[in-house]
């Protein structure tokens, strides 16, 4: 009896176990569940309230759409921010498909956040370090119409993976590509690809999207050479003013010309370049003559990193039409390869051709250059407001740089009130030689000064009333806040002034050296301020209807002046005539950067430093 109870109840007993372990396995699963699907409801039920949301800013406004017009490219910046009191996950993209022709992507840099995954990015509450990501997007629009990127946000928990809508798309990082690559992908509106030439691909058009900003001056575009991509640039405006060589020579090889241009001394074009040896073609061609200006054949060849536009170059981009509707055209005469070309004297304000016995004539230099293949473009739409700007010279954090270590062109914040934009000319003596952009103005009005007596031409005309020289050293700068602030005026020092003449010659070297060896300068003394000579960088930025002083003389009794109508130098022979009055000043070599980037719209803040 005591067996069989034994073993019944150990049966039972084992059965009760498996039955109460079976119960505790289910009991767990369930209150694991019921646990877990508390968890989502208590997470569902926050984002379902709406306690979250999201700040999203296009250019520092608020808005979720990048508009960019036809043949346009645009970069935007756009902030994501967390304006919630708790951390957040924060997701990023654009809306349905990109139309045709347009492409958008992101692009990295400084202080710029790469766009999170389809799983969100937490951000911390608004008030604290990491509340806003700072995207920047670019979009290029090589389609037939205007296009519009509209942008889509997600929000939520930030221990809750999220996922894209169906509709949406993460941006993709957008390499840079090559300024060929750009230029052949559209040109604006107002501009052309003209591919009639075997050897190179024209840009044309009124105004096309092909400006360039490149060591502190404004480039157009002109052309793609096939072979390698390789693409020609030629300054918007004219950078000085100069004889194209000896009276009776129009041969590019050995000109004066040719010698500005690849002038590798301190006040030279080629030296004051930002490091041409990276952006530009050191050994390109450029032909001297061009019979007629539109036959296609060299006469002469000169191998140099700078040049000029020859009169065929000049012809294909304007499609034969040199009127003032020609992007080439600004406004100024200026010298091309040609010996007989363009000589169409009813055609005004276009590039003028080099002629036996006009070669003497001082007229304006827009120099030409050939970008390097593999320079590619980190920014910018190619307008004239905001040009493309090439990686390797495209510097934003310059707070604290000396400002000798920049560039020719670059814009300077100096000077007060109307009078408050200087560029950069070059650097000598350790210094910055600076000039004001645009002629002195005095209440909206053009300053005009006569440069002496009737018997007295040349700049130290000292104790003479109302001369130039007493104007600059006196009431422009030392008896008068009207121009200068007294902190500016602490940063200038005294200003080698070179005053050799050049005479029938027409040498731009003898401007600075008094005879033909040039082997010495000749100098007044030191000034605190002066005006630019003949030759010198920055001596042809000018506009239509300004004219303006230069330093150096003709002859002993004659002074050069620059003509507005037609944009080069002609001698005064009346000391009583007046013209407007761009000063030149030299800084020291302390003056730091505070702010800005050198361009026009961006120009740099200055100081001592201590």
């Amino acid at each position: 009896m005591k067996k069989l109870f034994f073993e019944t109840s150990f049966s039972k007993i084992y059965m009760i176990g498996i039955a109460v372990l079976t119960l505790l396995i289910v009991g767990g699963y369930f209150s694991y569940a019921m646990f877990t699907v508390s968890k989502e409801k208590s997470n569902a039920i926050s984002i379902v309230t709406g306690n979250l949301s999201y700040t999203l800013n296009v250019d520092g406004a608020s808005g979720n759409t990048l508009s960019v017009n036809s043949g346009e490219t645009k970069e935007f910046t756009v902030t994501l921010s967390n304006p919630n009191s708790r951390v957040a996950r924060f997701n990023f993209y654009y809306v349905g498909a990109l139309p045709d022709g347009v492409s958008a992507g992101y692009v990295t840099g400084d202080g710029l956040s790469t766009p999170p995954a389809a799983t969100g990015v937490n951000l911390e509450a608004d008030g604290s370090v990491g509340a806003s990501n700072v995207y920047k997007i670019r979009v290029t629009n090589n389609s037939g119409s205007n296009a519009t990127v509209t942008l889509g946000v997600q929000v939520g928990l930030d221990y809750n993976d999220l996922s894209l809508p169906s509709n949406g798309h993460l941006f993709e990082e957008m390499s840079d590509s090559t300024v060929a690559e750009v230029l052949l992908a559209g040109v604006g509106e107002n501009g052309a690809i003209n591919t009639t030439d075997p050897d190179q691909t024209f840009i044309t058009g009124t105004d096309p999207n092909n400006y360039i900003w490149y060591s502190g001056k404004l480039w157009r575009a002109v052309s793609i050479d096939i072979s390698d991509n390789s693409v020609k640039l030629v300054s918007q405006n004219n950078i000085s003013t100069l004889s194209y060589n000896q009276d009776g020579d129009g041969t590019f090889v050995g000109s004066y010309i040719e010698m500005w241009l690849n002038d590798t001394t301190e006040s030279g074009f080629l030296a004051n370049l930002r490091s041409p040896e990276k952006f530009l073609k050191m050994d390109s061609k450029w032909f001297s003559k061009r019979e007629t200006g539109v036959v296609p054949y060299p006469d002469s060849v000169s191998i140099n990193p700078v040049g000029l536009l020859t009169a065929y170059e000049y012809t294909k981009g304007c499609n034969g039409n040199y009127s003032s509707t020609c992007y080439l055209n600004n406004g100024l005469y200026s010298w091309i390869l040609s010996e007989n070309g363009l000589t169409n004297s009813g055609v005004s304000s276009f590039a003028l051709n080099v002629t036996l016995g006009n070669d003497v004539y001082a007229l304006g230099v827009r120099p030409a250059v050939n970008l390097k293949s593999t320079i590619t473009i980190s920014s910018g739409a190619g307008t004239s407001d905001d040009p493309y700007r090439l990686e390797g010279d495209n510097d934003t954090n310059l707070v604290g740089t000396y400002l000798n270590t920049r560039y020719s062109g670059e814009y300077v914040q100096f000077g007060v009130g109307e009078n408050n934009l200087y560029r950069i000319v070059s650097h000598e003596d350790s210094g910055t030689k600076i000039t004001s952009d645009v002629p002195l103005k005095n209440n909206g009005v053009d300053l005009l000064m006569k440069f002496g007596d009737t018997s007295e031409f040349f700049f130290n005309s000292y104790g003479i009333s109302n001369t130039i020289h007493d104007f600059l050293n006196y009431t422009f700068y030392k008896n008068s806040t009207l121009y200068l602030s007294d902190d500016q005026k602490n940063m200038v020092k005294p200003t080698r002034l070179y005053v050799g003449t050049v005479g029938m010659n027409g040498n731009y070297l003898l401007a600075k050296y008094k005879d033909t060896s040039m082997s010495t300068e000749v100098y007044l003394g030191d000034f605190n301020v002066g005006l630019l000579r003949v030759g010198e960088l920055m001596a042809g930025q000018n506009t239509i209807n300004d004219s303006f002083w230069l330093i150096t003389p003709y002859q002993t009794n004659e002074l050069w002046v620059y003509l507005d109508y037609m944009g080069f130098l002609s001698n005064s022979q009346s000391a009583n005539y007046q013209h407007k009055v761009k000063p030149t000043l030299t800084l020291k070599d302390n003056v730091i950067i505070t702010d800005g980037v050198g361009t026009k719209s961006d120009p740099f803040v200055l100081t001592l430093d201590s």
